[in-house]
């Protein structure tokens, strides 16, 4: 099995807030009794922070359920219940955190200690002290705590590497990384011997240095899910310079330059933004008996499709011709700015004026066969899980809420009568005109 592991989806759940009390103070000695229940504690978040000491996923193969503290309740005396701690969830860096339904991106997660609040603990419920009033001074009114956020969210490992390698399978690609950094990749004569990417620090002659990242073999198809690059070429996304590695010595049986088309293709039919990095075509295996006259062919191809690309001839294993290489691939790096993953225009998109305006959308109203109203929203169920119901005052300041919300009314334009059953979550009430 391998230990790389690069696409996760975990569930998350915030600590609920804790529960507001209803306490009264009557102590002699004590002038001003009234009320004296505390305000439960916030709970806990769950924040995803950077570890640069972590390379893959593979801590989450076992542990896919995260879930952080509730806050403490009130307490009498006017005490409030202490908050929970939050919970710090370690990801490695290049990590994207997006919403596994929907697709939203919640963070992207790229230099060490970086943190995001990814599910937002609940805020503790109000204390009976809270509700006091000149006309109420001595209120049974208390609130449960608010829910935490509970989501269940994909993780998406894409290398940090300034520089990628591309290209078939055994044309050279791992050879190349091992010669000119101190990674120590697997090589093997076969085929797809390389299955995740490896990563290497490449300094050049005059003293620059570039993350060089060797990308598991690519193949036609592989955009389609054909093979391992479908695996992989999301961790090209964020270099950017390609060197695409060419075996001109055409021992596999296959044409160079039909090489170059099928891997870019393949990028241009993943993302059309791969196609916009600048790319380098290394020639390897120069060595070889027919690799001149393959690589005159090639030449001579690309200048019939009008193409501009620069050519280095190389071979990785005797180590000729990778100083040119580099030292480009160094100066390309200079000049060309980061690619972002996702468009700004995005941003701008969600920036929406809101104004305020009735709305009725808080609640649905559903009638199942039996005849019972069955009420279901957002907010109205968040409503109901901070009522107190062992206290009638507040059963009371929620039926006042729901009023004010407008569920009555809608109840009774949908034919509610006198007696109907009415249902939220478990708790369930008489109708009453």
């Amino acid at each position: 099995m391998s230990m790389f592991l690069d696409q996760v989806t975990v569930n998350v759940k915030a600590g609920n807030g804790g529960d507001g009390m209803v306490a009264f103070r009557r102590e002699k000695y004590v002038p001003d009794g009234g009320p004296a229940g505390g305000d439960g504690g916030t709970g806990g978040n769950i924040i995803f922070v950077v570890d640069e000491g972590l390379r893959t996923l593979m801590d989450f193969r076992y542990n896919r359920h995260f879930k952080a503290k509730n806050g403490e309740n009130g307490m009498s005396k006017g005490m409030h219940g202490r908050g929970a701690k939050d919970l710090f969830v370690k990801v490695p860096p290049g990590t994207i955190v997006k919403n596994a339904e929907t697709g939203q991106l919640y963070a992207d997660l790229v230099s060490h200690g970086q943190e995001a609040v990814i599910a937002k603990g609940g805020r503790g419920g109000r204390g009976n002290i809270r509700f006091a009033t000149p006309r109420n001074p001595a209120p049974e009114i208390a609130e449960n705590g608010e829910p935490g956020e509970e989501k269940e969210i994909e993780l998406e490992l894409k290398v940090l590497a300034d520089v990628g390698l591309i290209g078939f399978p055994s044309v050279g690609k791992s050879t190349l990384l091992s010669v000119v950094s101190a990674a120590r990749p697997k090589i093997g004569a076969y085929h797809f011997t390389t299955i995740v990417p490896n990563l290497g620090m490449v300094e050049t002659e005059d003293g620059r240095s570039f993350v060089l990242a060797d990308m598991p073999g690519l193949i036609e198809g592989a955009s389609q899910g054909v093979g391992l690059g479908i695996e992989f070429l999301r961790h090209i996304e964020r270099t950017r310079v390609l060197l695409h590695v060419i075996d001109m010595s055409g021992i596999e049986g296959r044409v160079p330059i039909d090489d170059y088309d099928t891997i870019n293709n393949e990028l241009r039919e993943y993302d059309l933004k791969l196609r916009e990095r600048p790319q380098l075509v290394i020639a390897n295996k120069m060595d070889m008996p027919d690799s001149q006259k393959n690589l005159a062919e090639f030449k001579e191809k690309i200048e019939e499709s009008g193409e501009k690309i620069e050519i280095f001839e190389v071979s990785a294993i005797s180590q000729k011709g990778l100083t040119a290489v580099l030292t480009r691939t160094a100066d390309l790096l200079e000049s060309t700015p980061e690619f972002p993953l996702y468009d700004e225009e995005t941003n701008e998109e969600e920036r929406v004026l809101y104004k305020h305006t009735p709305s009725t959308d808080h609640f649905n109203i559903l009638r199942e066969p039996d005849g019972t109203w069955v009420l279901t929203g957002q907010k109205l169920e968040k409503l109901y899980k901070m009522t107190n119901f062992a206290h009638d005052e507040s059963v009371m300041r929620f039926a006042r809420q729901i009023r004010g919300m407008g569920i009555d009314e809608a109840l009774r334009n949908k034919g509610a009568k006198n007696g109907d059953i009415v249902r939220i979550d478990s708790f369930e009430f008489e109708f009453v005109e």
